[in-house]
């Protein structure tokens, strides 16, 4: 299952997966850094992920976003 871009603006980029479980987001904070966030809701409690990673650049908050995308795409 493939990532669809769900959201994109001057201050938030945000893909959803294919199976509507899991977003990646970039959103440019007020200092000009960048928060890049994961979120994949699983069925049991315990297997839900969610990471949060505050990084300087767009260029490489992208980078980050499409290593989760790759990461936790569904084959």
């Amino acid at each position: 299952m493939g990532w669809t871009l769900g959201r994109e603006d001057d201050v938030v980029t945000e893909w959803e997966r294919s199976d509507g479980y899991a977003t990646v987001r970039v959103r440019e904070r007020g200092d000009g850094e960048f928060v890049v966030r994961l979120d994949v809701m699983e069925q049991a409690a315990d297997e839900s992920t969610y990471e949060r990673e505050r990084i300087g650049s767009r260029e490489a908050a992208l980078d980050r976003a499409a290593e989760w995308r790759a990461a936790f795409d569904l084959d």
